[in-house]
């Protein structure tokens, strides 16, 4: 039996993503431990009722400051000697590098959990974002260098982390599809007769949502009666959406839903799901619009190609393409045949590929648990 701390960023995001992963290990014999900032209230509660034991840390999840940083990376450290933990599993960016670093100080194994590169490995303009990234892919390269294993959701994501110097030993790699999908939790819906066009995510640049607004303005003049619903939370990275961007989509037609604790009632709403993002590690939303049934648009991108196979359970479009994305939304829009059949190829393929349990197994025999 082995005592684990398990490091996360958000929350809701512990709770939902890795709660069967949590529920898993402890039915292996583990004792769990779990971190997140603002892990309080029902989310306490939540982790409590997982049979795990939690702790809240003082995480800046988006801002960078080195000093906050290094406060995290010393209470993590004063964590794992605290609780007696032997392995140490991260994931997102500040808890797989500076969790990983604080597990190698105290002795502890560790594994990353890479579930997507995003602002750390998206090209952009700019001296400063350049050497943002030059300074994050190395404090990965001495975080995996200290892990024993690097658990990725897509080959892509492997090899540009090769490439950047950011993993070294290659035989540490762990490939898994994404972070699983309860598939009794995410049932299937029936799908709305209406073209009904739903994006979900956290309001960042990079999920491709200004492509999203601007197709759906392109739409709306050749399908009228066509809606388009939007829901995820406003984030304060240096890639967030910001209120008044989010105002003015909102003026144009876009359905705002707000940050949603459950997604499934708003999947529900849509006959088509949209995720025109530039890159992900595997993208959660889809697997839960494809375990529900809906056929999905996408990008021909690391971690969206994965999910989807164009003209079998949905479309995929080039990245920052709103034209591309707008005729993609209108051939659906028009052919509810075509939106049920993909629909109901999506959920064989939710069940075939990413099945939470499938999915954890292959995760815990891969980290050696």
């Amino acid at each position: 039996m082995s005592k684990i701390l398990i490091n996360g960023s958000h929350p809701q995001y512990l709770v939902n993503f890795r709660g069967p992963l949590i529920r898993d290990l402890i039915a292996r014999g583990h004792e769990l431990h779990v971190s997140s900032p603002d892990l309080d209230g029902e989310w306490r509660d939540a982790v409590l009722e997982l049979g795990a034991t939690p702790h809240s840390v003082p995480l800046r999840r988006t801002r960078i400051s080195i000093l906050g940083d290094l406060n995290y990376h010393g209470f993590i450290y004063q964590l794992i000697r605290k609780v007696g933990a032997d392995f140490v599993l991260n994931y997102t960016i500040k808890p797989n590098i500076w969790g990983s670093l604080a597990a190698s100080r105290a002795g502890a194994r560790s594994a990353s959990m890479v579930t997507g590169l995003g602002f750390a490995f998206i090209a952009g303009d700019g001296l400063a974002r350049a050497a943002t990234q030059k300074i994050a892919q190395r404090l990965y390269r001495m975080a995996t260098d200290a892990n024993s294993h690097v658990v990725f959701q897509n080959p892509d994501d492997l090899a540009d982390f090769i490439a950047a110097g950011s993993l070294r030993k290659p035989d540490k790699a762990v490939i898994v599809n994404g972070s699983g999908l309860d598939l009794d939790h995410y049932d299937v819906a029936p799908l709305p007769p209406a073209p009904v066009f739903l994006s979900l995510a956290r309001l960042l640049r990079s999920k491709g949502l200004e492509e999203y607004a601007e197709a759906a303005a392109q739409v709306r003049t050749t399908i009228p009666a066509a809606r388009f619903l939007l829901a995820g939370m406003l984030d304060t990275g240096p890639d967030a959406v910001s209120r008044e961007q989010l105002d003015r989509w909102i003026a144009s037609g876009i359905e705002y839903l707000g940050h949603l604790n459950d997604v499934r009632p708003a999947i529900a709403q849509a006959s088509v799901f949209v995720l025109p993002s530039w890159r992900e590690g595997t993208p959660r939303t889809v697997l839960e619009a494809m375990g529900m049934g809906r056929p999905i648009i996408t990008t021909d991108a690391p971690g969206c190609r994965e999910t989807t196979v164009d003209g079998v359970n949905g479309l995929l479009v080039p990245v920052r393409d709103a034209g591309a994305l707008a005729d993609a939304m209108i051939r659906l829009a028009r052919d509810s045949s075509l939106r049920a059949a993909w629909g109901t190829e999506s959920r064989r393929m939710a069940e075939e590929k990413y099945s939470v349990d499938k999915v954890n197994q292959s995760l815990i025999e891969g980290l050696g648990l």
